[in-house]
C-alpha cells in the first residue's frame, strides 16, 4: 500500500493550482446578487484545475482506467452545474440540479458496486428519507419530486463511496478514504444548500457550502489516482 507521505509528495504539487484558484474565489468573494460570466469563471476555476490535475496523469492513464474518466466527466458536469447556479435566481436552479444529478451518477459508477455493504446502504437510505421528510413541507410544484430524486442520487453516491472503505480488512487504501470523505462533504454541502433555499437562512451558508464543496471535489478527484499508485507500488516490490 502506498503511504500518505508518498501520496503528498507525488500528488501535492499537481494540486497547487487548485488551492490557488480556491483562494482566489474566497478572496474576491464576488457578490451573488450580480451574476456575470466573470463570477462564473472564478467559481468554476478550482474545478477546472481539478480537470488539469487528472489530465496531468496522462491520457493513457485515463484511457486505461474507466473510474478516472468517469470522475473527470463528473467534474465537467459539476462545472456546468456551478455555472448554472450562478444564475439560479434567474431560473437556472433546476438546470444546475440536473448537472449535479448527472455528476452523482458518474461518481457512483466510478466508485463501483463492490463491496456492497448493505448495512451502510440501509443507514444512508433511512437518513435520506428522514431528511426528505423534513424538507417536504417546504417543497412545492416540481421541486417536490425533483428534490426527492436528487436526494436519492446523492445518497446512492455516498453509499458507494462509504461502502468502499473496509477498515477491518487489510485491503483499504487512502484513496477509498478520500472518496468516502469527499462524498460526505458533498452531502454536507448539498444539505446546507437545501436547508438554506427551502427552509430557513443558514448563517454563513455560502462559506459553508463552497468550502465543503471544493474540499469534496478535491478528495473525489484524488480518489481517481488509486490505480496509478497500485502500479507504482507493484513496481517497487
Amino acid at each position: 500500500m502506498v503511504s500518505p507521505v508518498t501520496v503528498v509528495k507525488s500528488e501535492g504539487p499537481k494540486l497547487v493550482p487548485f488551492f490557488k484558484a480556491t483562494c482566489v474565489y474566497f478572496v474576491l468573494w464576488l457578490p451573488t446578487s450580480s451574476p456575470s460570466w466573470f463570477s462564473a469563471l472564478i467559481k468554476c476555476l478550482p474545478i477546472f484545475c481539478l480537470w488539469v490535475f487528472l489530465l496531468a496523469h496522462g491520457f493513457s492513464y485515463l484511457g486505461e482506467h474507466s473510474s478516472a474518466r468517469k470522475i473527470l466527466a463528473g467534474l465537467i458536469f459539476s462545472a456546468l452545474g456551478d455555472a448554472f447556479l450562478i444564475w439560479q435566481e434567474q431560473g437556472y436552479f433546476v438546470h444546475g440540479l440536473l448537472m449535479f444529478a448527472i455528476t452523482h451518477i458518474l461518481y457512483s459508477s466510478a466508485f463501483g458496486m463492490k463491496p456492497t455493504n448493505v448495512r451502510a446502504g440501509l443507514v444512508i437510505s433511512l437518513a435520506s428519507a428522514l431528511f426528505y421528510g423534513l424538507l417536504y413541507p417546504f417543497l412545492s410544484g416540481p421541486f417536490t419530486y425533483l428534490v426527492a430524486v436528487y436526494i436519492a442520487l446523492i445518497a446512492f453516491m455516498g453509499w458507494r463511496a462509504i461502502a468502499g472503505v473496509q477498515l477491518t480488512n487489510d485491503v483499504w487504501t487512502w484513496t477509498k478514504m478520500s472518496a468516502c470523505f469527499g462524498a460526505v462533504l458533498f452531502i454536507v454541502s448539498d444539505i446546507t444548500i437545501a436547508v438554506n433555499k427551502f427552509c430557513f437562512p443558514v448563517p454563513h451558508s455560502r462559506a459553508i457550502i463552497m468550502a465543503t464543496y471544493y474540499a469534496a471535489q478535491m478528495l473525489i478527484a484524488l480518489s481517481a489516482v488509486e490505480c496509478q499508485d497500485a502500479v507504482v507500488a507493484r513496481k517497487r516490490l
